[in-house]
C-alpha cells in the first residue's frame, strides 16, 4: 500500500498542466482499460465476498474493507465480459467517487501511466464500448478504453437533480437571472443535470463539452464587448484534451478571464483531489452530484452586484 500511494503521490504533479495519471487493468482478453488514479484508494486480491439478496446484477456483493463493509461492482459485467465473481485470481479496486468508496472487480491490474489530455479522444460508435467508456488513447501503441465510472455508478443509483424547496426559495430571493453560468462536462448526463439545476434558479448556461472547447469559449467572450458575460464556471476535472485543473490553470493565468469565479464539480473527492483545487486556486470544489450543496456554491460565489470579468 505505501509503495502504490507512493507511486500516486508523483503523479499529482502532472495534474494542473493537462496530463492525465491511469491505472490500467484488463478484463480477460488484450483490451486496455484505463481508470484515473484520483479515484483510487487501493488494489488487492479479491478478497472474500457475502452475497447480497435481490442486488442489482452488477453487484457481485460485499466485503469488508478495513473495518467497513462496502459493495463490491462486477466491472467486468459492466462492460460485457463474462462475471468475475467467482475467479480466484479477480482483483479488486476499492475507489472512491462523490465521497462514498466501493470496490470493482477487475480480472489484472497493470500499471500507472501518464499520458497528455490532447491525447484523450471520445470513442468512435463503430469502437463498440458504448456509454461506460467516455474517452480513448493511444499507451506504447496499445488502445486503452477509460471507463465511465460515473455511468456505470449511476446504473446503480438515482440520482436527484432537483433543489429542495427551501433553495429554490433562497435562489430566487438573491434574483441571479441576470447571471450566466458556464456549464462545462464532457458527459451528456452531467450537462444535464448541471443545465436543469442552474434553470430551477433562474440562470442562463453557456456549455462546453471540455476545457478547451470552454477556454476558447471564454476568450472569445472577453473579446466581444457586445455579449453578455460569464460570471462564473462550473467545470468537470476529467475530460479530454483539457482537463478541469489545467482549464483552471489558465483562467488565473490570462488577465482577461482571471476575475471569474471556478467551480469544480467532481465524482474524484479524495486527499490528491483536494491538494490539486488549492494549487490550481479554484474558488470551491464540490462533489457530484449534490444540488443543493452546488446551488448554495454558486450563491456564496455570485453575491448580487458582484462584477463581471
Amino acid at each position: 500500500m505505501t509503495a502504490w500511494m507512493d507511486k500516486v503521490e508523483q503523479q499529482t504533479k502532472l495534474a494542473g498542466h493537462n496530463r492525465v495519471a491511469m491505472l490500467l487493468f484488463r478484463m480477460g482478453d488484450d483490451q486496455l482499460f484505463g481508470i484515473n488514479v484520483f479515484k483510487v484508494r487501493e488494489v488487492m486480491r479479491r478478497p472474500p465476498m457475502e452475497r447480497m439478496p435481490d442486488a442489482h446484477p452488477l453487484i457481485a456483493g460485499s466485503c469488508d474493507y478495513r473495518g467497513t463493509t462496502i459493495p463490491v461492482i462486477d466491472l467486468a459485467v459492466a462492460l460485457g465480459y463474462a462475471s468475475l465473481r467467482e475467479v480466484a485470481s479477480a482483483h479488486l479496486m476499492v475507489t472512491e467517487f462523490s465521497r462514498s468508496v466501493q470496490g470493482f472487480l477487475v480480472a489484472e491490474p497493470q500499471r500507472l501511466v501518464h499520458c497528455a489530455g490532447e491525447s484523450l479522444a471520445a470513442p468512435a460508435p463503430a469502437l463498440g464500448f458504448g456509454g461506460r467508456v467516455n474517452a480513448v488513447t493511444r499507451v506504447d501503441g496499445a488502445l486503452v478504453a477509460v471507463v465511465d465510472v460515473e455511468h456505470v455508478l449511476a446504473s446503480l443509483n438515482a440520482t436527484t437533480t432537483e433543489l429542495s424547496a427551501p433553495m429554490q426559495r433562497i435562489a430566487r430571493v438573491h434574483d441571479l437571472q441576470p447571471r450566466r453560468v458556464m456549464v462545462v462536462d464532457d458527459s451528456l448526463v452531467a450537462r444535464n443535470q448541471l443545465v436543469n439545476l442552474f434553470r430551477q434558479m433562474d440562470m442562463e448556461c453557456v456549455i462546453a463539452t471540455d476545457g478547451r472547447e470552454a477556454l476558447e469559449r471564454l476568450e472569445a467572450i472577453a473579446a466581444s464587448p457586445g455579449e453578455e458575460r460569464v460570471t462564473l464556471v462550473v467545470s468537470d476535472i476529467e475530460m479530454p484534451r483539457m482537463d478541469g485543473y489545467a482549464l483552471t490553470r489558465a483562467i488565473r493565468e490570462t488577465p482577461a478571464l482571471r476575475s471569474l469565479k471556478v467551480v469544480l464539480h467532481s465524482s474524484i473527492s479524495g486527499i490528491f483531489n483536494e491538494a490539486m483545487v488549492r494549487e490550481v486556486n479554484a474558488d470551491r470544489f464540490v462533489a457530484k452530484f449534490q444540488p443543493d450543496v452546488l446551488a448554495q456554491a454558486v450563491l456564496d460565489l455570485m453575491p448580487e452586484g458582484l462584477a463581471e470579468f
